[in-house]
């Protein structure tokens, strides 16, 4: 006959390993994307009060960065510059309604923006970038700020 085994079955790590990793990838991934929207070069403004934001929100983060030997504002969304705030309204209107249909009944259904304005920038063109935000069908608009230095 065949030649059954008699005893108790043994764990067998090295599949619960591989499973591990493959979580620990995915995870990885998913984190290094969210930080490579938010750029490192923009000095956030200070407020004291300024408290940690809900992560669970599908959003758009809008970074405004200060050029200071043109003294220009340059507009970043999804890794592209925009010279003009106005061009970046079609791009975050398509990442609203994707955002908003990856977004389960149950979980928070306001699509957010977030703007980052560097702490050089002049009001004027937060305003832009609030504008161009609105005009993409987002009400809900955040600033990022920092409470110390």
């Amino acid at each position: 006959g065949g030649g059954t085994e008699q005893g108790e079955p043994e764990f067998q790590v090295a599949p619960m390993i591989d499973v591990l990793l493959v979580i620990l990838v995915f995870f990885m991934t998913i984190t290094s994307t969210q930080v490579l929207k938010v750029d490192q070069s923009i000095q956030l403004p200070i407020a004291k009060d300024a408290q940690k934001k809900d992560n669970t929100r599908a959003e758009a983060i809008v970074n405004v960065r200060w050029k200071l030997p043109a003294k220009k504002a340059q507009f970043v969304f999804d890794d592209r510059v925009y010279p003009n705030a106005n061009e970046m309204v079609g791009p975050i209107k398509t990442a609203r309604i994707t955002g908003e249909k990856k977004i389960t009944a149950g979980a928070n259904p306001n699509f957010r923006a977030v703007i980052r304005g560097d702490r050089d920038v002049p009001a004027i063109y937060v305003s832009q970038a609030m504008n161009a935000c609105a005009e993409a069908g987002i009400s809900d608009i955040s600033f990022s700020a920092v409470n110390k230095e």
